[in-house]
């Protein structure tokens, strides 16, 4: 009873709430976000000197003398964009990280076939196995989905492979055994995987995939103490008769008492659940795990549970079988990510730091674009972020958002040149276990996102500007790109637009702000400057892998300019 009812409906109950108070708590962590933004942290704020206070040029070199700014257009003959080592090694090592998870997901469907295997009377038909196997092996298929979020053609690759093995085995097996139909097959499939697919759909929507294993972790904590106060209480009548009688004393009814039997519940074993928050927040500070590393495991361990549900018909001891399967899969992951790390370690090119800079007003076009570059870049390198509207609640960390429901998340925002060199001390740029990157957020105050954006631009081995939908109200862009003239090494620049850009207006203020330089500047000397520009389509997915090709390239290669001065 408590396998087949009370833990469906843990789950179930689980999973909702988790649907529900992850759309809630992000919207509160947005709001309090924006509220931080937008104060002042009384820090005298940055701005761009006027033409006349800066360093004027040399007599023996006018300003008027100076080249024109060119525009360099980013195409797949471009020489610039040729692959590179970084880009080859970040798409190597995603293939790696598949591979390692889909031989994970093997044996978890191994050990999950096995109670079907053993009412096979002795005998183990190949295709029997095989099926059996290819059934189950969807949780690994899942996560592959997910390692390759933005990569269409993987996706589609290895969705058309999975289906055209599921079709290959069945074909076999209807052909070898006549009284076995189409429909028991795919019965089959749709029990072993859809109920646990169904969930998933609480805590892995992109709107709420950042913070939903956290809320889903403590939810299930939470639920099963409330089920199981209930459960106790009302298996024992002297139990039970003692509360029916404290609560008529307080004037408490049947359902009243009923109602608070599950809030006790879930508030002792909610206990629990805040403690497995917090060691999990130690975990990742730690690098012990990765947000991406915690999702995978989250989505295991409920397909785990979820799938060995029916096994207790079987017999008590079919009902570990998901516990079994969860900790080879684990076992199975953890050594073949140590093997990554080893072979990583002796054959990746040096860690490269992009800086993501953008349009704060093109959300969901700004969460597709962070999730093409965190399956190409965050394989090369971390990527630093000042924290907009757009990503705030996309692309939040588990020690962030943990820091937010403690209140302490006012204290992660920089207030001061010296909170800003402690932030820039501690920014994360090494790989997690998984061999992935992470994203580095910093969270600014109006008066101190120009001097965060100045340090950051100066750490950082590329620049990549979104300007999309760029127009002449984005005057903060504006201060960007003339600093980024001024201060960056063109070679380390790559501007993002498409037809939403006010290319024209771009393109006046590119050749304006290029005049404008100061004469101390990297880029004062250069014989053809020129700046890098990617035009993509209306999805930046296709656009993804020559982008971070560009992005990789380190600047010697020759260019293929189109002048647009003038």
């Amino acid at each position: 009873v408590a396998v087949t009812g009370m833990l469906p409906a843990i789950l179930l109950v689980s999973a909702a709430l988790t649907a529900i108070v992850s759309v809630l708590l992000l919207w509160l962590f947005r709001r309090a976000v924006l509220r931080s933004m937008n104060a002042s942290a009384g820090a005298a704020p940055v701005s761009a000197a006027p033409a006349s206070a800066r360093t004027p040029a040399p007599p023996s070199e006018p300003a008027q003398a100076r080249p024109a700014l060119a525009i360099i257009r980013v195409r797949e003959d471009d020489p610039r964009a040729s692959v590179e080592d970084a880009s080859r090694a970040s798409m190597v090592s995603l293939r790696r990280l598949a591979a390692t998870y889909a031989l994970a997901a093997l044996v978890y469907a191994l050990i999950m076939a096995l109670p079907w295997l053993a009412g096979a009377d002795g005998e183990l038909p190949l295709l029997r196995v095989l099926w059996l196997v290819a059934c189950y092996a969807w949780p690994g298929v899942l996560t592959v989905l997910l390692l390759t979020s933005a990569l269409v053609r993987m996706r589609v690759f290895v969705l058309g492979a999975y289906c055209a093995l599921l079709a290959s085995i069945a074909a076999a097996a209807l052909l070898r055994n006549p009284e076995l139909t189409l429909f028991q097959l795919l019965y089959f499939w749709l029990f072993a995987n859809v109920p646990a697919t169904a969930l998933l759909a609480a805590f892995l929507r992109r709107s709420v995939r950042a913070v939903g294993p956290l809320v889903l972790a403590f939810m299930v904590a939470g639920v099963a103490g409330a089920f199981l106060s209930v459960a106790v209480a009302g298996s024992n009548d002297a139990l039970l008769r003692a509360i029916v009688s404290a609560g008529s004393a307080v004037g408490l009814g049947a359902m009243s008492l009923f109602v608070l039997l599950h809030v006790l519940g879930f508030g002792v074993l909610a206990v629990v659940g805040w403690w497995l928050l917090g060691w999990i927040g130690r975990a990742y500070q730690a690098k012990r795990i990765s947000d991406q590393s915690l999702t995978v495991d989250s989505l295991f361990l409920l397909f785990g549970i979820v799938q060995s549900i029916s096994y207790v018909f079987e017999g008590w001891i079919w009902s570990i079988t998901g516990l079994v399967a969860i900790a080879a899969y684990k076992t199975v992951a953890m050594l073949g990510l140590a093997q990554l790390r080893r072979v990583t370690a002796r054959t990746a090119p040096p860690q490269r730091s992009l800086l993501l800079l953008r349009v704060f007003d093109l959300g969901r076009r700004s969460e597709q674009l962070l999730d093409a570059l965190s399956a190409r870049w965050l394989r090369a390198g971390n990527i630093d972020l000042i924290a907009g509207p757009d990503l705030v609640t996309s692309t939040v960390k588990p020690d962030e958002f943990l820091a937010f429901l403690g209140g302490q998340l006012s204290r992660r925002f920089v207030d001061s040149e010296a909170q800003l060199q402690q932030r820039l001390d501690g920014r994360d740029t090494g790989p997690d276990p998984d061999g992935r990157f992470r994203v580095n957020h910093f969270f600014c105050r109006r008066d101190t996102w120009q001097m965060s954006m100045r340090r950051l631009a100066a750490r950082s081995g590329a620049v990549l500007m979104d300007l999309r939908a760029f127009s002449p109200r984005n005057q903060g862009c504006l201060w960007e790109l003339e600093h980024l003239l001024g201060a960056v090494s063109l070679e380390r620049i790559v501007l993002l637009v498409d037809r939403t850009t006010d290319r024209t207006f771009l393109q006046e203020q590119l050749q304006i702000l290029w005049a404008r330089i100061p004469h101390e500047s990297i880029n004062w000397r250069l014989a053809s400057p020129g700046v890098r520009l990617l035009d993509v389509a209306a999805s930046i997915a296709p656009a993804a892998e020559l982008l971070v090709k560009s992005l990789c390239n380190d600047g010697t290669a020759s260019d293929a300019r189109e002048s647009t001065a003038g």
